[in-house]
């Protein structure tokens, strides 16, 4: 009997997968959710999380184990591989497609390990979502980084520089101090697992699996005039007015939205009061920039690698820090809005050590 190696076995199915998708088009049969599929940002082989390497031909080992398809069974050990690793760069344009999560490595995963180090047992079936959308970096990541400058909380050093925690991070605010994504300050407790009710305790009880829409219509038997996605922004449980700006009723997103606002306020105010050197917010890596003009705004010829940001102390890195954390993940405030109005409050109050800041509030 002829015998295939894991990654022989990995091309042969991926290359009857594209043959089969392409008959299927031309001959009308039926691969289950694959139009939905296709249609979904997992299945965008051209948007920016599968396409961002087309220069280049190839994605990088670092990246390939969630950007791309041959990268994550290499990751999982799917192919026969070394698992928890991957060991050469993949093909660009892959997207996530049906292998990556309907594999027996995936299917079977009952933990996940965070970035922090921490692990997170699952029972359930979204172990294998948590595994790309927990983040790159972790409060301890900034914790080792200034404990490696070894210089005090307002002193600028050349050895630090801004870490990223990524994006798409629902799994890093859904578990909160369970998997330490955001830098927790010393002497805070921080809330733990975000238990929502027991209709809704995984990834695709609230998220079709194919399509990653919002299943609204599980918010509706208990949220009164929530009809549409765009009403689930109004929604709060928990009382309080935590951005100070005196309104209690407004959803909880958008007292995560003024927290936001507040703390960007705060670091620019610090950065240039103390760290000498104007900072400014861009949508693109770094993300924080020198603020040559100090309107606030990273505009476009601000937005350069070379001009990224470099006066940083411990005390503004860890601000800058949770502030990446509650902007890259769009749906924190359904996935633990406690969690990230924590973050976002004691990195207020900490800049306040040495700047003028709003009154808010801390949900405990």
């Amino acid at each position: 009997m002829m015998k295939f190696s894991g990654k022989t076995f990995l091309l042969c199915f991926l290359t009857t997968f594209v043959l089969a998708s392409a008959f299927a088009q031309d001959k009308d049969v039926d691969i289950p959710f694959y139009h939905v599929w296709v249609n979904s940002p997992h299945g965008d082989f051209t948007g920016e999380p599968f396409a961002h390497w087309n220069e280049d031909g190839e994605v990088p080992k670092s990246c390939a184990a969630c950007h791309s398809t041959t990268g994550r069974l290499d990751f999982l050990g799917a192919d026969g591989s070394e698992a928890w690793v991957v060991e050469s760069s993949t093909p660009i344009e892959e997207g996530v497609q049906c292998v990556a999560c309907h594999n027996q490595v995936a299917m079977h995963l009952t933990e996940v390990t965070f970035p922090s180090g921490k692990t997170v047992v699952r029972e359930e079936a979204d172990a294998r979502c948590m595994n790309c959308h927990s983040g790159r970096e972790s409060g301890n990541s900034v914790r080792a980084a200034i404990e490696e400058a070894g210089v005090p909380d307002d002193q600028v050093s050349s050895d630090l520089h801004f870490l990223n925690v990524h994006y798409a991070t629902a799994a890093v605010s859904r578990f909160g101090a369970e998997a330490g994504g955001g830098f927790e300050y010393d002497g805070k407790s921080y809330m733990e697992f975000f238990y929502h009710d027991d209709y809704a305790t995984q990834c695709n009880d609230c998220h079709s699996p194919h399509s990653t829409e919002v299943r609204v219509q599980l918010c509706t038997d208990c949220h009164q005039g929530v009809t549409e996605f765009e009403d689930i922004a109004a929604i709060r449980s928990t009382e309080g007015d935590f951005d100070g700006d005196g309104d209690e009723q407004e959803g909880i997103k958008y007292e995560i939205e003024g927290l936001r606002e507040s703390l960007f306020s705060a670091i620019t105010t610090y950065a240039t009061d103390v760290a000498g050197s104007s900072i400014a917010y861009g949508n693109g890596y770094p993300y924080f920039f020198n603020d040559k003009n100090g309107n606030g705004t990273a505009d476009g010829d601000e937005m350069a690698r070379s001009n990224g940001y470099s006066s940083w102390t411990p005390r503004l890195l860890k601000a800058a820090y949770n502030y990446q954390v509650a902007t890259k993940d769009h749906g924190a405030f359904v996935h633990n809005p406690q969690y990230v109005i924590q973050l976002l409050n004691d990195s207020i109050q900490d800049l306040g050590e040495q700047v003028s800041v709003p009154s808010t509030a801390r949900p405990e």
